[in-house]
């Protein structure tokens, strides 16, 4: 069941018309618990947020739970999220009680959803809005949102989503052709960068989930720690390269990647062996080899100019979890580089681990594709494992 962005489905919040209720905001707190969940219950009839939900949203520093009072009573709320270490903030939810629609606590709630992501100097406030809801869809349009993408079937239902967003610190939106995809499995994150890319260079073999796993065969370390083996630099730009892109290679270290956490001496042994061949193929592919990885600010100027960068980042910003993530970095401006993250987070609320909380709130397209990140979180999460190991494989039409 998916609850992504139920602003969508509020029940009228885009009525401009001030009514007689004097409405005042602010912060949700533990006694509005009660009466946020009688209000979901009586304004979803599907896909509502939990009691224990709510509970998690008024202590979480990852969210801003805001409600309107009229009188004695709880009007109507707006939930807001905020992804670690990006520029992004997300409207969650929005809703507001049947007897005070046409009061104008829709653009109210929605106003005070953006004055929060703005103090919390997030770039963009995204959310997602069926296509058949004319009235949520006016009042965000009218308050300057743009659409910028519609996912056919979304919804339960079938319906689709459009996703809009705003952006609230000056400047036009960023936006570019390069598409998003999901990694097909949870190893997959440099072959998934791989097959945007080939989508943005019109490389019609890696737009699939197979081409993924192909491209996975192609460039894998065979072992991590546990599990199965990621990919490695050497690895990925020779795939891309065989595929007719120009490919550099930008790494701060000769030693090989990912050993320093293989216990296993037969484990590392096969690792340094597929990883020398890799590096020898890249020689032969005459695949030039940089010991100086870009700057956040160099990566940026250089997407502006048409050149996508794979670079490998510590998970453990973004997720709390001690792994090593390619992201594919695609644009950029004055303050932040721009990315796809290929991985979405399938419990990112609750904070349990993933499949055991049936409560749990799913990220979406709208909180991985099109990713702001400042300058100086991106430098500090470009980097793995306690040598800070950086790579980068720069790609662009040959």
């Amino acid at each position: 069941m998916d609850t992504s962005s139920r602003a969508a489905n509020a029940p009228h919040p885009a009525d401009d018309r001030q009514g007689s209720h004097p409405v005042g905001l602010r912060a949700a707190r533990a006694e509005d618990l009660a009466p946020l969940v009688a209000l979901e219950n009586a304004a979803f009839s599907s896909d509502r947020i939990s009691r224990r939900n709510f509970r998690h949203f008024l202590k979480s520093p990852t969210a801003r739970l805001i409600v309107a009072i009229a009188g004695d009573r709880l009007a109507g709320y707006a939930l807001v999220l905020f992804r670690a270490q990006t520029a992004l903030a997300r409207l969650y939810s929005i809703a507001v009680d049947t007897a005070f629609q046409g009061s104008g606590i829709g653009r109210k709630l929605l106003e005070a959803a953006e004055d929060a992501a703005y103090d919390a100097d997030r770039l963009f406030l995204r959310l997602e809005v069926r296509a058949d809801n004319p009235a949520a869809l006016g009042l965000y349009e009218r308050s300057g949102y743009r659409r910028f993408s519609r996912v056919k079937g979304y919804y339960e239902d079938g319906e689709d989503a459009l996703r809009l967003e705003k952006r609230l610190h000056g400047g036009q939106a960023l936006r570019t052709s390069v598409p998003y995809f999901r990694q097909a499995t949870d190893f997959t994150c440099g072959p998934c960068c791989l097959r945007m890319a080939f989508g943005a260079f019109d490389i019609e073999s890696g737009v699939d989930e197979t081409a993924e796993l192909r491209l996975w065969r192609e460039a894998t370390t065979i072992y991590l720690a546990s599990g199965l083996g990621g990919c490695e630099p050497f690895g990925l730009a020779v795939a891309a390269k065989k595929r007719g892109l120009y490919a550099e290679i930008r790494v701060n270290t000769e030693e090989h990647f990912f050993l320093s956490s293989v216990r296993d001496a037969e484990k590392r042994r096969v690792m340094r062996l597929v990883q020398d061949d890799f590096r020898s193929e890249a020689k032969t592919l005459s695949i030039p080899v940089f010991d100086r990885p870009l700057s956040a600010q160099e990566l940026a100027g250089e997407a502006q100019r048409g050149t996508l960068s794979i670079v490998l980042i510590s998970g453990y910003g973004m997720y709390r979890k001690k792994e090593p993530h390619w992201i594919l970095v695609h644009g950029g401006d004055e303050r932040h580089v721009i990315v796809h993250d290929p991985w979405t987070e399938p419990e990112v609320a609750a904070g349990h681990d993933k499949g055991t909380d049936p409560d749990a709130i799913p990220e979406t397209f709208a909180d991985a594709a099109h990713l702001p990140i400042p300058f100086t979180a991106f430098e500090h999460m470009a980097r793995w494992g306690k040598q800070g190991m950086r790579a980068q494989i720069l790609l662009r039409k040959a």
